[in-house]
């Protein structure tokens, strides 16, 4: 005999609202990447073109140049494995997988870390600029040249990222913590094993004593 399945709960706002924002973050994340790989070109002529005035030699500048590229390559790559773990992660809290959530609390954690540093390292760059040693003047020139090569709205642009970043992060973990996805999440948790019932049955017969032994019969005679 089978029964109806009932019906199931509905996603409650604050779910909802989680994963509309891990998405958006995902989304701009996207954006990032391909803004990052778009730009790289005209800083790379930018800065070719400033670091001629310099007193580097061609190959500072192209070993400059190559860690120009390898770093908006590798942030590139950071920000579209950001953007599909992101995206993961909706996915699996529209699920309602309470493993997910853990995860994503986690991913949160990390995520605001990282905004973090990277706001202090952009507030660090512009009030103690990196100095070198006499002998190492051509680097020190080559390397004040990479922020002016970028256009003027890049390093606002990354700075703004990272703040909304990390408040989307904060965002999303506050919301997966409120009581109505602990209800949420916790009706998708597995049941408990219990311990199967033995199947019902006659009643058991009431005592009766043994029969009586019968004498054997006599031998014939």
């Amino acid at each position: 005999m089978s029964y109806p399945e009932s019906a199931p709960a509905r996603r409650p706002a604050v779910v909802l609202l989680a994963t509309a924002v891990l998405l958006v973050m995902a989304v701009a994340a996207l954006a990032y990447t391909v803004v990052d790989l778009a730009v790289l070109g005209r800083t790379v002529d930018v800065f070719r073109s400033a670091a001629r005035d310099t007193s580097a030699t061609p190959q500072q500048i192209d070993d400059v140049v190559t860690l120009l590229r390898a770093s908006a390559a590798a942030s590139a790559v950071v920000a579209a494995l950001s953007a599909l773990l992101l995206a993961g992660l909706a996915l699996g809290l529209l699920a309602g997988r309470g493993g997910v959530r853990v995860a994503t609390w986690v991913v949160c954690g990390l995520g605001l870390l990282a905004g973090c540093c990277s706001v202090a390292v952009l507030i660090g760059e512009r009030a103690a600029p990196l100095r070198l040693g006499g002998g190492e003047r051509a680097t020190a020139e080559l390397l004040g040249l990479i922020g002016d090569a970028y256009p003027s709205w890049w390093i606002p642009l990354n700075a703004g990222l990272s703040v909304g970043q990390g408040l989307g992060y904060l965002v999303v973990a506050t919301l997966l913590a409120l009581p109505a996805a602990n209800a949420w999440f916790g009706r998708h948790r597995p049941p408990a094993p219990t311990v199967p019932s033995a199947p019902p049955g006659f009643p058991p017969a009431p005592h009766q004593p043994p029969p009586a032994q019968t004498a054997p019969p006599y031998p014939p005679r």
